[in-house]
């Protein structure tokens, strides 16, 4: 089958994407309003975009209204913004603050999440959270319906120390992470089961053919 998302409502290119790309990882983001509160909201229109600076993107929705939510309003204030990712244990406080509660409600506060300070930028980080990235916005892209890309260079990195296997040279174990990932609807996925599959290196293309026709 085809669909032309030409000829589609916005609900069914959304429902066509989070069905197909997945898993999406989890930023856990927290900013700093201009009255000194705290949001903490989750979003699964996040990646890495590139690493020379690393950069990171995120997709913010408006409300139904055509307002900023906090996340992108506290963005565009600032410029700043923390990505923390998410672990299994964090997920029923990173699921509370998805909660679409009333701007002057304190999602951490509901959530039960510890902040703690950051280094380089004025939003804290959630201390739970196995990694978090202090990020710098450098553009916002302006979609329809106040819809918002935003790109942001990572500052600093804050990795858990178990994670850690050698900071010389940066290597770290991700099933000790063990971030998730999102699906469709309100199903989630683990990280843990993975497999190995090495990169093939152009001058052993022809022998790997060969092995794999012999067998």
């Amino acid at each position: 089958m085809h669909f032309d998302c030409q000829k589609l409502e916005p609900r069914q290119c959304y429902k066509l994407l989070i069905s197909t790309v997945v898993p999406r990882p989890i930023a856990f983001v927290t900013t700093r309003g201009e009255d000194g509160k705290v949001n903490a909201a989750p979003f699964s229109f996040f990646n890495a975009m590139d690493y020379d600076p690393p950069v990171v993107v995120l997709g913010l929705e408006a409300r139904p209204d055509g307002r900023l939510k906090d996340t992108a309003a506290n963005i565009q204030a600032s410029g700043q913004f923390v990505v923390n990712i998410v672990d299994e244990d964090l997920a029923h406080q990173m699921n509370v603050s998805a909660i679409d509660f009333e701007p002057h409600i304190s999602e951490p506060m509901q959530a039960g999440l510890e902040l703690t300070d950051s280094i380089d930028v004025a939003p804290p980080r959630i201390a739970s959270s196995p990694v978090s990235m202090e990020c710098e916005k450098l553009v916002t892209v302006e979609l329809k319906n106040a819809r918002h890309v935003v790109l942001g260079e990572v500052l600093h990195f804050h990795v858990r120390d178990d994670i850690v296997i050698d900071p010389e040279h940066f290597h770290f174990d991700v099933e000790r992470l063990g971030a998730i990932g999102r699906l469709n609807a309100s199903r989630y996925t683990r990280t843990r089961d993975h497999f190995d599959l090495k990169r093939i290196h152009v001058d052993h293309w022809d022998t790997e053919t060969i092995s794999r026709r012999e067998e």
